[in-house]
């Protein structure tokens, strides 16, 4: 009868842990997802999700990049946009990107400071100029622009740099030859964003840096995910549904609370110390004994003398090579109960017991006490 109610017990745990688990299931697959800034899945006002939708619609192949850039494809004519990366890759991870453009393909480097990236130099501005400003294109014409720059960095241009866009503190945009690709750079991040893309000038100004004829003329547009935290792909939760994990989460649990309940244990049979180890101060006391059984009083002083030089020396400082007679003045500075006549008289006393030969009982109990009674102060402070 006993058995028979236990066993209920568990049946009703397991429902309950199955019912709980089902539920948090539905709950948190209902929850809003939360998005990063400049994701091209992220319909949030900071994602990239209209213009990803827009360029899929004028050009043929779009996707997301979220391979290591080692892997990037060895066609020309393919443009990379790297939206605002999260951090800034180490230099193997740089030396790819730039291969990547030398073998005739443009990367697209929209980012508020793009200092620390393929070695571009910025300047700072005054951050009260930063606002809706007017900025102006250049090559293909000169008519000017509004839109918004909210990044107190303008760039520097080498002699080989093509100036794209500039306003009344610096310039904007450039673009850079990369061996047979381009490198163009641009400090508003902002403009591809769902909030801001359709706002003023944005979208014709993001076109015009890759050339509204040519955009459309490349073979492909990768939008950089790998610099977003997206490290290659594969992981346990985007491999599998989530209804697979949850059963393998409800497997686990199940043998486990079956395995409790069946009294199994795990981890390695521990045996009492007490049956295998051997008092830690038993060698102590066995020396001891021999010193006392033997008569060798000199010896044991000796090293109950440098136990507590060592002492001296590890916590005063006070170096265990030097004589004890010079020790007394040091002592007398950190000893307050002891003047330094005194202990210049008992350090003598006690380098003539040390230098002697042989010691009787008496001595050795004397000067083992005094050793004691110094090692004793010089621990307690």
């Amino acid at each position: 009868m006993i058995h028979k109610i236990k066993n209920r017990g568990w049946i009703w745990l397991s429902i309950f842990l199955v019912m709980f688990l089902l539920g948090s299931f539905f709950i948190l697959s209902k929850e809003q997802n939360a998005y990063l800034p400049y994701d091209t899945h992220s319909p949030s006002p900071t994602g990239l999700k209209a213009f990803y939708t827009y360029l899929t619609d004028k050009i043929e192949e779009v996707d997301r990049w979220e391979e290591k850039p080692s892997l990037l494809p060895e066609a020309e004519h393919s443009l990379l946009i790297m939206a605002e990366p999260y951090s800034v890759p180490n230099n193997e991870t740089m030396k790819d990107y730039e291969s990547f453009m030398d073998k005739g393909n443009t990367i697209l480097l929209m980012m508020q400071n793009p200092n620390s990236m393929f070695d571009v130099e910025t300047e700072t501005i005054d951050r009260s100029s930063i606002g809706q400003i007017t900025v102006v294109k250049t090559q293909q014409d000169s008519n000017e622009y509004r839109a918004h720059v909210t990044s107190p960095i303008r760039l520097k241009a080498e002699e080989d740099d093509e100036v794209l866009l500039y306003d009344s503190s610096g310039i904007i945009a450039l673009k850079r030859p990369f061996g047979k690709g381009s490198l163009i750079v641009s400090n508003t991040p902002d403009w591809l964003t769902n909030e801001m893309i359709l706002q003023e000038s944005h979208l014709p100004l993001v076109l015009s840096f890759i050339g509204n004829e040519s955009t459309f003329a490349l073979e492909s547009v990768l939008f950089d995910e790998y610099i977003h935290g997206e490290q290659s792909g594969s992981t346990l939760f985007t491999t599998y549904p989530q209804w697979f994990l949850l059963v393998m989460v409800q497997g686990a649990l199940c043998t486990f609370l079956l395995l409790w309940k069946r009294g199994k244990r795990f981890g390695p049979i521990l045996i009492p110390r007490t049956e295998s180890v051997r008092f830690s101060d038993e060698s102590l006391r066995a020396l001891a004994a021999w010193h006392i059984r033997g008569k060798r009083y000199q010896d044991s002083l000796a090293i109950q003398a440098d136990y507590v030089k060592y002492d001296l020396q590890e916590r005063w400082g006070i170096s265990s090579s030097m004589d004890w007679v010079d020790r007394a003045p040091l002592l007398a500075r950190k000893l307050h109960n002891r003047d330094l006549k005194e202990l210049q008289t008992f350090l003598l006393q006690l380098t003539s017991a040390l230098k002697k030969e042989k010691m009787n009982r008496h001595e050795y109990l004397l000067w083992s006490n005094r050793l004691d009674e110094l090692r004793k102060e010089v621990e307690e402070g």
